[in-house]
């Protein structure tokens, strides 16, 4: 595996400390704050590390920001192990104190019913320009103070299908969509469907919450704007791969409260794999000027 994959299948394998206690390193992702992907993707490995069948759905709080310099610790509380369904509950401590909250449910894979809307038609991957070549042609709006951050390359290859300048926003329709998969295959050591269920977990969280700034004319780099993820829900539909491309397809439905509310479906190889929902903080606030 290439080294951004590498680091990344690293960051979402924890340490075991007791049972049902583990701790996640952090790294500085997007900025001050851990980037809640980091959250979201380490508490379900978690959660996965005490049953052996995957997930099918996550509901998560983020209650605090959580610290880049610091260790974060992952407490699993087994509420049942049923024939059906196995339940967890995730407690992310740091400092201390509970900086995310989430509820984790399992299940075998069984046959049954099967239905799905029908996939959005756009261009393959192979036709649209990665999110690093589109940076290249963004430079020249770049702020010096933050041009470092702003280039540094993803864990995660992203392939925006209608790409927009976040420095110069617009007021356009509330969607959203990209391909997304890791740089490099997983490797046979680490091919476990918990880990591709934890790496999507991790890369659900790019961009959903921006989705509903549309409409508005704002990006998260609007100096007028107060953004921040409030919770995260995940259900996982079918077996998936975090190292091929996915379609991820977002759309927004309200904002009101200073909240954002947005809706993101995943397809791979023709079939829905999984959907996401995420309501935002999206406040606006006044520019201090000297």
């Amino acid at each position: 595996m290439n080294t951004l994959t590498q680091e990344l299948v690293e960051l979402l394998s924890l340490e075991k400390l007791e049972e049902n206690l583990y701790r996640g390193m952090s790294r500085n992702l997007v900025g001050k704050r851990v980037f809640g992907g980091q959250v979201l993707g380490q508490a379900l490995r978690a959660a996965s590390y005490t049953t052996d069948r995957p997930a099918h759905s996550l509901h998560a709080y983020f209650l605090y920001g959580g610290d880049v310099n610091a260790p974060i610790i992952y407490e699993v509380d087994p509420l049942r192990d049923g024939k059906s369904f196995v339940s967890r509950q995730v407690r992310a401590i740091q400092h201390g104190r509970t900086i995310f909250s989430a509820m984790v449910s399992f299940a075998s894979p069984e046959e049954g019913l099967n239905y799905q809307n029908d996939m959005p038609d756009y261009p393959a991957p192979e036709q649209l320009k990665s999110e690093a070549e589109l940076k290249l042609g963004l430079i020249d709006f770049v702020p010096e103070n933050v041009r470092a951050s702003f280039m540094r390359e993803r864990h995660i290859e992203i392939r925006p299908v209608e790409p927009v300048n976040p420095f110069q926003p617009q007021p356009q329709a509330p969607t959203n969509a990209h391909y997304i998969r890791t740089h490099d295959k997983i490797g046979k050591a680490f091919d476990q469907i918990a880990l591709h269920q934890s790496i999507v977990a991790f890369y659900s969280d790019f961009t959903l919450m921006t989705t509903a700034l549309k409409p508005h004319g704002l990006s998260y780099l609007s100096p007028s704007l107060q953004c921040a993820s409030i919770d995260h829900t995940i259900y996982f539909h079918r077996p998936l791969r975090a190292d091929e491309w996915m379609l991820y397809d977002m759309d927004a439905t309200v904002s009101a409260g200073s909240r954002g509310l947005n809706f993101g479906r995943m397809w791979q190889n023709g079939l829905l794999v999984c959907s996401t929902v995420q309501e935002g903080l999206m406040r606006l606030r006044e520019i201090e000027t000297q």
